[in-house]
């Protein structure tokens, strides 16, 4: 199980890295054409570009905290913020008859939940002592 949740951050860490730098460097008009649908085009920049930094801090804080065991505790509240960003996405895709984009954002909400509740339950990372 341990092996397993180490498997799911870095690979969480590494999708929500990825898709935030995207949302922080790509330019607004460029991320609705290239598959972020038009809830892009309706948001304020200034709300894309904090999703994008918030991604970046959670993929961060999804193996920081745990690697180094100082303040561990924040990997699974990384996980649980982005259980709501997730969450918030589906909600924003479904309002826009955006169906493709559900599956994937209850997808990542549900490995982030699985993270959340291991390193919360089942396997804890001690803090450094």
């Amino acid at each position: 199980m341990h092996i397993a949740l180490w498997v799911v951050q870095a690979l969480l860490s590494l999708a929500f890295a990825a898709a935030g730098v995207t949302k922080l460097i790509t330019p607004i008009t460029e991320l609705a054409t290239k598959g972020m649908g038009g809830w892009v085009l309706d948001s304020p920049e200034a709300l894309i570009r904090f999703i994008g930094a918030s991604e970046v801090l959670a993929a961060i804080g999804l193996i920081a905290p745990a690697a180094t065991r100082i303040a561990p505790k924040l990997t699974p509240a990384a996980a649980l913020g982005l259980v709501v960003v997730m969450v918030l996405a589906a909600a924003t895709h479904l309002a826009y008859g955006e169906f493709t984009g559900v599956a994937p954002n209850i997808v990542l909400a549900g490995l982030a939940g699985f993270v959340a509740w291991g390193r919360l339950k089942r396997h804890p990372i001690a803090p450094r002592g």
